[in-house]
């Protein structure tokens, strides 16, 4: 009977007979709450109020204490001898609770009593981690608030897909981050598709031999120096450490913005005038194998393209600024302007100049106006950040009061990352050397087509995989601080198994159907159909490694959500030597003219080799990354793909029986032949009970309803 009041139990109790209470409630039994006010079994009982008459519970035999005049005489604290805090009585007793149909009468609890904690404070405490940190890394910190009690059930148990799947947020910040991830996607998606339409255009315009090698090998040069020189150092070192001053400076890392707006800005000078000065000798490093006209012409674009190294790198680090001031859209929709100058240029020149030129017959205007044009549309992308900086509050104000820290600490965490770009730049240097070797045997086998096929196969790891690590990387970065390696790990599956019920479909129809896509694509202006179809054939090779470079880039995020640069890099390092034999192998074993197909499978077995020696690594930092869920999901989508794949083959054939390649045969093979790839694999997909497909249903039919 004590023990149910929470009353320690007197040292004679048990000799003595049955006592009752001085004090019976008005009902016989417990106090019951009327039915309307029954509070669920799981909700913690916290003690009333005290009342105005507390009722008194003295043994048989006993006589009651004397009244008061002021009230009730309680029991003075000193009388109460210290008793360790045993189990919170509200959680032992719960089923006999529900069996009775209610709770015990108040009562005034006995010192050292623990109320157990409020709802909101239990839900405030992150749940324990499932998997413990490995060893050499710091063990997470959970200290439970009083009467806390874990529900091993609860933690341990597996995870349910739909709970995962469609997970509400859980704080009230992620709103605004959901918003800003699909700003974001819908941003690299405009970007992507007029990016498409500027291949499209430009292949119509030059064509896929001479002319348009010498303009492919030149325009790239600057996205090659930038993106892997610079790009990697100021997105993966230079943001967090914005970030970190605005959080952390008492002047919200104003001034610290500034003096790296000013010192990206200084560099990005440097290395563009060094560049355009050493055109000559970068042409020669990346184009050993071309000479004569088109060597001349590729030198005189590259004093055009390479300036545009500055306005890359102004482009990348304004847009750094802006997004550390929660402005996420603008610098992924400005490419959408320099994608448009470029098509109106590209129209203009065919307008102007004709077709089917040749770097022996094209007329100086043209070469300018190319030149001047591309150039002009980085410029414009770049110039329209300025206004958006400055409503955001950024003064723009250069500042050369540099910090001998601040760029000691830039110059330490880049290191790692320079080795990365250092690897991945000289594996461009060497597929852009071999395919520029085949294009001196067979002209329409050579860079170009190699960069169309590329331009192609980022389209849908753009739709998919960025807007799904845009989603991610912020939250598995903030899991990884809190050292909360089961939700990295959730994280990671998420992103894998809900990509990939796109991008598994889309790269295995996509390498079927790759060639007559192209054929509809390209085949106008002074693209003929063959070398539209050699195109697709390029294409349909990267596609194959779809799959393992997406699965690469969310495995690189996880190191970089934990500030890890030097595994990335030693991964890279071993990328680049498995691509550079791989790139000298093709060349020496297979047909000049199917060299470039060659190139883009070894970029697949590239990726792959990037997948393998990531895993194991991960499996260190996070002890688990759900592998046997993933390999499960992978397996029932590559088969629900395979009854699609052999239509679409078994139409192209049909319709090559009765149509000449082309145009037609080209959209007949894809609309058809896709449509009907498509609709088997939503059949097979429902049929194998593929979870994901079902998610992506419901989030699709959700969007139409609410729309």
């Amino acid at each position: 009977m004590s023990e149910r009041y929470g009353r320690p139990p007197a040292d004679d109790e048990d000799d003595k007979p049955p006592r009752q209470p001085t004090f019976t409630p008005n009902n016989s039994g417990p106090l019951r709450r009327p039915p309307e006010q029954q509070a669920p079994p799981w909700e913690p009982v916290n003690p009333p109020p005290r009342p105005a008459f507390t009722p008194t519970f003295t043994p048989h035999g006993s006589q009651p204490p004397p009244r008061s005049p002021s009230g009730p005489q309680q029991r003075p604290p000193q009388q109460q001898p210290p008793r360790e805090p045993r189990e919170p009585a509200h959680e032992a007793p719960r089923s006999s609770r529900r069996a009775r149909g209610g709770r015990g009468p108040s009562f005034t609890p006995r010192e050292g009593y623990l109320p157990p904690p409020d709802p909101s404070r239990r839900r405030a405490y992150p749940p324990p981690a499932g998997y413990p940190a490995p060893p050499g890394f710091p063990q997470p910190s959970y200290t439970p608030a009083p009467g806390y009690l874990e529900t091993p059930a609860r933690q341990m148990g597996p995870p349910d897909p739909t709970v995962i799947l469609e997970r509400a947020p859980s704080a009230p910040a992620e709103p605004s981050l959901a918003r800003s991830s699909q700003i974001m996607a819908i941003g690299t998606i405009a970007s992507r598709v007029t990016g498409f339409l500027r291949t499209v255009v430009l292949a119509a315009a030059l064509g896929t031999e001479g002319l348009a090698n010498a303009y492919n090998n030149s325009n790239n040069l600057p996205n090659t120096i930038y993106y892997l020189m610079l790009g990697g150092i100021f997105t993966s070192v230079v943001v967090p450490l914005l970030v970190r001053a605005a959080k952390n400076d008492p002047d919200k890392g104003e001034g610290y913005a500034e003096r790296i707006f000013s010192l990206g800005a200084v560099a990005l000078l440097l290395v563009t005038v060094v560049g355009t000065a050493l055109s000559g000798p970068i042409v020669a490093l990346y184009a050993s194998s071309i000479h004569g006209a088109e060597r001349s012409l590729m030198v005189t674009w590259a004093y055009f393209f390479i300036p545009q190294i500055f306005f890359y790198g102004m482009d990348s680090l304004l847009g750094a600024i802006l997004n550390t001031r929660g402005r996420f859209g603008p610098n992924m929709w400005t490419p959408v302007i320099n994608n448009v100058v470029v098509i109106a240029v590209a129209g203009l020149y065919m307008v102007t100049y004709g077709l089917h030129r040749t770097p022996q017959d094209i007329s100086p205007g043209a070469i300018h106006l190319l030149g001047f044009g591309t150039t002009l549309g980085i410029l414009i992308q770049s110039i329209a950040l300025f206004p958006i900086l400055r409503r955001a509050g950024f003064s723009m104000r250069l500042r050369f009061d540099f910090r001998r820290s601040e760029v000691s600490e830039i110059m330490r965490m880049a290191g790692w990352m320079l080795g990365y770009v250092i690897s991945q730049w000289a594996a461009s240097v060497v597929v852009q050397n071999v395919a520029n070797a085949a294009s001196s045997k067979d002209p329409s086998a050579g860079y170009t087509a190699y960069t169309y096929g590329w331009s192609l196969f980022q389209l849908p790891y753009a739709v998919v995989g960025i807007s799904v690590i845009s989603a991610l990387l912020p939250r598995m970065s903030g899991h990884a601080t809190d050292r909360r390696y089961s939700l990295v790990r959730e994280d990671f599956s998420i992103g894998v198994r809900l990509a990939s019920v796109i991008v598994v479909p889309a790269a295995l129809f996509l390498a079927v159907l790759g060639p007559p896509l192209c054929e509809f694509l390209f085949s106008y202006g002074s693209t003929g159909v063959a070398n539209a179809r050699y195109i697709g054939e390029v294409f349909g090779m990267f596609s194959l490694g779809l799959l393992p470079f997406m699965f690469t880039q969310l495995q690189l995020r996880v190191f970089y959500a934990f500030q890890d640069n030097r595994t990335p890099a030693v991964i890279g390092l071993f990328m680049f030597v498995v691509g550079v034999v791989g790139d000298l192998i093709v060349y020496d074993v297979l047909p000049k003219a199917h060299v470039v197909v060659g190139l883009a499978g070894v970029y697949g077995l590239v990726t792959v080799t990037g997948a393998l020696l990531a895993w194991p690594l991960l499996l260190r930092r996070v002890g688990s990354l759900d592998g046997w869920r993933v390999t499960r999901a992978l397996v029932r989508m590559i088969v629900a793909c395979v009854p699609g794949m052999i239509l679409a083959y078994v139409l192209m054939r049909v319709f090559g029986m009765f149509l000449s390649p082309g145009r037609l045969y080209g959209f007949a093979s894809v609309v058809i032949g896709g449509g009907g790839a498509l609709l088997l694999y939503a059949i097979c997909a429902r049929a194998l009970g593929i979870e994901e497909f079902r998610t992506l249903l419901r989030s699709v039919t959700g969007r139409l309803g609410r729309s």
